[in-house]
């Protein structure tokens, strides 16, 4: 079995709700949301297709200005500003240390891989409480190549000194997990609260509903 983790991090780590009340502030809507999530999204993967590279904080804050634009609220600095760093002081989910832990001193090895920035994906981790859990805090921006191409698995696995069927990715996102697996890495499947499978594309082999029961499978491995 794969002995190295790869952890996405926002919303597989982090809990994004973390921001509702600014978005409910600023937009009357908790749910913009995630309404601005999924447009940041679709924007990274525009960039990525397009081979028009930006930075992951570059692209959120175009999707902010587009939800923005969308709903006709006009964005004072400062509501922005609240929006965009509190990326950076998201908390963890509940069971998340607890559980990092557990595969840690099982002897797996841990890693994290955002699209965020290196400097973010630090100052993320470090305020969740997390960073000394991971031998390497990796960033795609590295590569300049956004998850779920191909580049950013790969890079991934020669920064732990494996190939890269021995690294098991581990996203609450579909289109994670399916970048993965084409990528050829192993990878399993944080069922939050909202988060489905694409029917369409291959299944990963571990599917839980929160990272304590992730890490009870890979353990049972």
């Amino acid at each position: 079995m794969p002995r190295v983790c790869v952890f996405d991090v926002n919303e597989t780590l982090l809990d994004l709700r973390a921001l509702d009340p600014h978005f409910a502030r600023v937009f009357g809507d908790a749910g913009a949301r995630q309404q601005w999530f999924a447009q940041f999204i679709h924007n990274a993967f525009v960039a990525t297709i397009t081979g028009r590279y930006q930075p992951f904080g570059a692209i959120g804050a175009g999707a902010l200005d587009m939800i923005a634009a969308r709903r006709g609220v006009a964005l004072a600095a400062e509501d922005r500003a609240a929006i965009l760093g509190g990326i950076k002081t998201l908390p963890p989910h509940p069971e998340v240390r607890e559980a990092l832990k557990r595969l840690q001193s099982a002897g797996v090895r841990l890693a994290s891989l955002t699209n965020s920035t290196a400097e973010v994906a630090v100052a993320q981790l470090t305020h969740a409480g997390l960073a000394d859990l991971f031998e390497k805090i990796l960033s795609a921006d590295t590569v300049r190549r956004l998850k779920p191409a191909p580049e950013p698995y790969r890079y991934a696995a020669k920064e732990m000194g494996v190939e890269v069927d021995q690294i098991r990715l581990i996203a609450a996102h579909a289109w994670d997990i399916a970048g993965a697996l084409s990528a050829g890495c192993a990878a399993a499947f944080v069922a939050r609260s909202g988060m489905v499978l694409d029917p369409l594309a291959p299944r990963p082999d571990i599917v839980g509903a929160d990272l304590r029961e992730i890490a009870d499978q890979i353990l049972a491995e």
